[in-house]
């Protein structure tokens, strides 16, 4: 079945983790294209403001405070957005939190509530999703990560939570696709981005975490995930450094083993802790921002050309490996 997305001046989308970083960013361009949109993270005093200014710069939103580890949570967002708008086009699982520590030293609760907001949100969020768009069509797109091609240490729940991700979304777009549904449903896979992230992560290192460089912008992301809404699309990633790891792990996975163990543990911390280490890992934290503190990369973004060529030098640097531990 062929699958019709509308123009996004003619949708209602919703946006679960709309409270800060790469949903903020998305909820924000949304708006400014004209569509409706839904705002849903647990950040109820974050989520009133950001209406508040969609709505003074004459967009129309509303936001929904929810859980999206309950299933219950995200029915009841369905249920506004019906209420509010008569539906809804596209639904963004955005959602997402993150812990800094290896994996040994991480509790088992901490584990498993990582897993519970990353993974099983996206599993409800879709499953919700698609069973309101089964017979007006729309599309789902789902947040996943670099690191869900390519694991990193000292986020290895994270990444596995991301990996975790692009199966289930894989799986499901088989079965949509199966029962001729009109549904797209699409990965996007964000390099490291300069949002709020590693403020908000749980931290179990004895320095404040951050993403290795480079950074790209938060809102290069919400400009692809509006690209799905409207054009969908089987996966994207955003940012050239993304493109070149994905590729270089299907070709030389062992210089990213080299790479994780000694390079990205120390790109990884800034310096003496400056936070509370409990980040928003089980309950909402300071919202508000699209930006973090981290450095950008210049221009925003690697150019193909870039990343192209930071693969060549990364093959090179495998053959060499390789042939060193060969010998």
């Amino acid at each position: 079945m062929t699958v019709k997305l509308k123009p996004l001046s003619q949708q209602v989308i919703v946006i679960t983790g709309a409270s800060s970083g790469i949903g903020l960013a998305t909820a924000y361009r949304a708006a400014e294209r004209g569509a409706k949109v839904v705002l849903v993270a647990r950040n109820a005093r974050a989520l009133a403001a950001i209406e508040q200014r969609i709505r003074k710069g004459g967009g129309q939103a509303i936001h929904v405070v929810a859980d999206v580890s309950r299933r219950a949570d995200l029915d009841r967002v369905a249920a506004a957005a019906i209420k509010a708008f008569g539906g809804f086009d596209t639904w963004v699982n955005n959602a997402g939190v993150g812990v800094f520590g290896r994996l040994a030293d991480v509790s088992d609760a901490d584990h498993r509530q990582v897993f519970e907001v990353n993974f099983w949100g996206v599993v409800y969020g879709s499953t919700i999703a698609a069973e309101h768009l089964k017979q007006s069509g729309g599309a789902i797109i789902n947040m996943g990560s670099v690191v869900g091609d390519a694991a990193f240490s000292l986020q290895g729940m994270y990444g596995a939570s991301k990996h975790a991700i692009k199966g289930f979304t894989d799986a499901f777009r088989m079965e949509l696709e199966e029962a001729r549904s009109p549904i797209s449903i699409t990965l996007i896979k964000p390099s490291a981005m300069d949002t709020p992230f590693p403020e908000h992560a749980r931290n179990y290192l004895d320095q404040e975490p951050k993403l290795p460089p480079p950074l790209y912008r938060p809102e290069q992301v919400a400009d692809t995930v509006l690209h799905a809404a409207e054009h969908g699309g089987r996966d994207y990633i955003v940012g050239g450094v993304g493109v070149a790891i994905s590729a270089i792990n299907k070709v030389f996975p062992r210089v990213l083993d080299w790479a994780g163990a000694r390079l990205v543990p120390g790109l990884s911390s800034s310096g003496p802790p400056v936070r509370p280490p409990a980040g928003n890992l089980f309950q909402a934290g300071r919202d508000g921002d699209v930006r973090g503190n981290g450095s950008i990369a210049g221009g925003g973004a690697l150019r193909p050309v870039a990343a192209l060529a930071l693969l060549a030098v990364a093959g090179l640097a495998g053959t060499s490996f390789l042939g060193r531990k060969r010998a």
